[in-house]
């Protein structure tokens, strides 16, 4: 008996799949993006609260994560500073229980920011501080100098012009070891001013 010369379905190339079908909360999350951008703040916290309770329920970490931090942005442009905070918790808990330092930090700086508008000063000056040493730690000048210039802003609001003066000198120090002579003479005359 001779051998069959078909070919077996393996021969043949394989047909390149459709695209996976994205999950109803991916779909609400990307249309909060959609809203966002066209500045349409009330449909995108809808739709970014729906995106959060499908992915909670496809218990997808990362996408509460997301989506948490995008109601984060939004409770903030709306002065609803305790659940923003609630949300930067919820998304804190799970960056933290996969040691994501750098999502971590983000978060950090978002808490600051929060407390900083909603006029929680005190708070707001631990979290810079903080931050500088995380960015320190992660090697990050820009991120140093950023964290600085806003403690030195907020020195200033509660009328603490020492500390003022010393975040803007430790700032031109940064960029004199970077050969930035311009930033590093502002930020001199900075600290200088801060302590009129």
């Amino acid at each position: 008996m001779s051998q069959s010369n078909t070919s077996s379905l393996s021969d043949f190339p394989e047909l390149k799949k459709e695209e996976v079908e994205k999950s109803p909360a991916q779909q609400d999350y990307e249309q909060g993006m959609v809203f966002l951008n066209d500045k349409e703040s009330a449909q995108a916290a809808a739709a970014f609260h729906n995106a959060l309770l499908g992915f909670e329920q496809d218990n997808d970490e990362k996408g509460v994560a997301n989506a948490s931090m995008q109601l984060v942005d939004i409770c903030l442009g709306n002065e609803k500073y305790e659940q923003a905070l609630k949300h930067c918790a919820n998304a804190e808990a799970i960056c933290a229980s996969s040691k994501d330092t750098f999502s971590l930090i983000c978060i950090k700086e978002k808490r600051a920011k929060i407390y900083n508008q909603w006029s929680k000063y005190g708070e707001a000056i631990k979290l810079y501080i903080e931050l500088v040493d995380d960015y320190n730690k992660t090697r990050n000048p820009q991120g140093t100098v950023n964290s600085l210039e806003t403690l030195a802003e907020l020195y200033l609001q509660i009328n603490d012009k020492e500390k003022a003066a010393d975040s803007y000198n430790t700032i031109a120090t940064i960029h004199k070891s970077f050969k930035h002579v311009t930033y590093f003479h502002r930020y001199e005359k900075k600290a200088a001013e801060a302590l009129k």
